[in-house]
């Protein structure tokens, strides 16, 4: 029986995306706001119960394209925040994104887009 069972599971969840780190951060995002929800204010439980919908959504969907975008999407956002030995600066004249190590003090740099040299603090 319960081999039946497992084998209906696995057809029904054979090309389905499952979780990566957005579906990951979801879930635990969630079952924070529940737990802060439970114990402190009401306020946190629908966008805990959100939270966690839209991360079962993405881990049971098959449109691999999409939910690969918005992993892509999420990874840039907390890319400064996990990367501790760069620092991330912008150009200003062409705004492009410009990765310099941390703790050299005030140096030059040069845009690899534009060629604009400026001086920033690292």
């Amino acid at each position: 029986m319960f081999k039946k069972i497992g084998d209906a599971l696995r057809r029904f969840l054979y090309g389905r995306y499952g979780m990566d780190e957005l579906g990951a951060a979801l879930l635990i995002a969630g079952l924070v706001l529940m737990l802060l929800g439970r114990f402190w204010m009401a306020l946190f439980v629908l966008p805990a119960y959100a939270a966690t919908f839209y991360e079962l959504y993405r881990a049971y969907s098959k449109n691999f394209p999409a939910r690969r975008r918005e992993n892509a999407w999420f990874l840039r956002l907390i890319a400064p925040l996990r990367d501790r030995q760069n620092r991330y600066l912008r150009c200003p004249k062409c705004r492009q994104s410009i990765r310099v190590p941390r703790g050299k003090g005030r140096i030059r740099i040069r845009c690899p887009k534009c060629g604009e040299q400026f001086e920033k603090k690292t």
